[in-house]
C-alpha cells in the first residue's frame, strides 16, 4: 500500500475500522468510498454527515492501486494514533478499580496476527497492550484491518524495549507471564485474579531467551492433537479467557 506523504495522518481501509473510527473520535480528514457502493455505504454516509467528515467518492482504480484485497471500497484519511506510556496503562487499570490486565508482544511481525491480537484483547477487557518499536509489526492499515476496528479502542504503548516495560511493570507488582510451548505449568496453575500481563513471543520462535529470563512464571497451552503450537493470536484469547474464568469465578 502506498504511504501517505504527510507523516501526521495515516489511511485506514474496510468497512469495520472505517465504522469504529467514526465512534472513537479520532480526527478523520476525508472518508473514500467506491462511487458504486452509495446505496451500500448509506448509514456509512450518515454517520460521516452527522459528524461534519467529508465524502468523496473514487473509482475502484483508487482503492485497488492502494490497499490489498478486501478493502471494501471504503478507505479513509485519519490522524495518526496516540500511543500511550506504560505508567498511562497502569493508571487506567488503577482508574477501573481493576487487578492490571495487559498483554505484551515480543517481536510479533505479522499484521494480521497483530490485529487479531487487538481484537482479543479488546473483547477480552486488557487495560492494554505494549509492543517494540522495532521487530514489530507495528501500527498499520493491516493491523487495523485485521483487528476489525478493534485498534480504535485498544491503548497501545510503543517503547524500545519490552524487557524494560517488563522491569517497570513488575516495580508495580503486576505478575509476568510467559506462553512457551516447553514449560512444565500449565496455564491452571497460576493464579490470574492478581495484577498480570501475559508476555506472547513471536510467530517463528517464541519468547526470546532474556524476556523467558524475566517472567515470573512460564505456562504452556497443553497440545492433545499432532502439532506443538498454535497461532500466536489463538494463543492469547486462550489465556485472556482462562484470565476472565478466574476473575468472574464465585
Amino acid at each position: 500500500m502506498k504511504k501517505n506523504k504527510d507523516a501526521k495522518v495515516e489511511w485506514l481501509y474496510g468497512i469495520n475500522p472505517v465504522l469504529e473510527i467514526i465512534k472513537s473520535g479520532r480526527k478523520i480528514n476525508t472518508i473514500y468510498i467506491y462511487n458504486q457502493s452509495y446505496e451500500h455505504m448509506k448509514h456509512v454516509i450518515k454517520m460521516a454527515e452527522a459528524g461534519n467528515i467529508p465524502v468523496k467518492f473514487a473509482e475502484r482504480d483508487f482503492f485497488d492501486a492502494r490497499f490489498p484485497k478486501g478493502h471494501q471500497g471504503i478507505a479513509a484519511v485519519v490522524e495518526k494514533r496516540k500511543l500511550m506510556s506504560v505508567e498511562d496503562l497502569f493508571d487506567i487499570s488503577l482508574k477501573k478499580n481493576e487487578p492490571s490486565f495487559f498483554l505484551i508482544l515480543d517481536c510479533i511481525e505479522d499484521p494480521r496476527n497483530f490485529g487479531a491480537i487487538l481484537r482479543v484483547a479488546d473483547a477480552a477487557g486488557a487495560h492494554g497492550i505494549i509492543f517494540q518499536s522495532h521487530r514489530s509489526a507495528g501500527i498499520s492499515p493491516v493491523v487495523s484491518k485485521a483487528s476489525a476496528g478493534a485498534l480504535e479502542h485498544m491503548n497501545l504503548a510503543e517503547v524500545v524495549n519490552i524487557k524494560y516495560a517488563m522491569e517497570k511493570l513488575k516495580a508495580r507488582d503486576v505478575l509476568i507471564v510467559g506462553a512457551e510451548a516447553d514449560s512444565e505449568l500449565t496455564l491452571w496453575d497460576i493464579d490470574m485474579k492478581v495484577p498480570l500481563a501475559f508476555v506472547i513471543g513471536s510467530e517463528g520462535h517464541g519468547l526470546r531467551r532474556t524476556v523467558k529470563e524475566m517472567c515470573d512464571a512460564v505456562v504452556r497451552l497443553p497440545m492433545m492433537g499432532s502439532i506443538n503450537s498454535l497461532n500466536v493470536s489463538v494463543a492469547a484469547g486462550i489465556l485472556s479467557y482462562e484470565l476472565i474464568r478466574q476473575r468472574l469465578k464465585k
